[in-house]
């Protein structure tokens, strides 16, 4: 669901540290093909997991993901309810798209291309998300914990995971970009509130 300006990145950091996603500023974003006529945007908020991860070293790093389906919207309550539907998206039997990383590929010091599995549906498929590390540091406001966020993009076929309903309407290529940030698991940041807010690439943070 990851990237980084090389300006901020913690130099003492030796591990991968846990953190939580942060539900009320992840969203999940959709584009699809309206019937030609536009392409029709949703999201999707409230989506949960964990992330392992240490600027120093994308190849350690290590995420999963709960997509809460019920909580997509398309601006449109009985659009949602139809998208949600048996013939598409079944959200009654299938309530949440999970994604789990199998192998991050380094790109530059902010960008990797994260590999995985995305099961929707009740479907499993390999895709990838390149993905940018804007920050990570402490929080300005409290309770002042170490965020990381980040940006990813990627596409997917909806046929691919049994999503093939309405093919006159409804494109099949799916555009998706994740706007994500992840907080310092809290039994793990009892210090971060003793970190700079906005360190110099100069002065690295004090190690925790």
């Amino acid at each position: 669901m990851i990237g980084l300006a090389v300006a901020g990145i913690p130099q003492a950091l030796a591990a991968p540290e846990r953190y939580e996603l942060d539900p009320v500023h992840t969203r999940v974003l959709f584009a699809v093909d309206h019937a030609g006529f536009s392409q029709a945007l949703g999201a999707v908020s409230g989506s949960t997991g964990e992330l392992l991860f240490d600027p120093q070293d994308w190849n350690s790093a290590r995420i999963e993901v709960s997509v809460p389906l019920q909580r997509l919207d398309l601006g449109d309550a009985k659009w949602n309810q139809a998208t949600l539907a048996r013939n598409l998206l079944d959200g009654e039997r299938h309530p949440h798209a999970t994604f789990v990383s199998t192998a991050v590929e380094p790109l530059a010091a902010d960008r990797a291309r994260v590999h995985g599995v995305l099961t929707l549906r009740g479907v499993a498929r390999e895709i990838a998300l390149d993905v940018r590390l804007n920050a990570i540091r402490r929080h300005p406001l409290p309770p002042f914990r170490r965020t990381a966020g980040f940006s990813a993009t990627a596409t997917i076929l909806r046929s691919e995971f049994g999503i093939d309903a309405w093919k006159n309407l409804i494109g099949d290529e799916v555009q998706l970009r994740i706007e994500a940030e992840a907080v310092r698991r809290r039994q793990d940041a009892q210090d971060d509130a003793t970190l700079p807010v906005d360190p110099s690439p100069a002065e690295p943070e004090p190690e925790p």
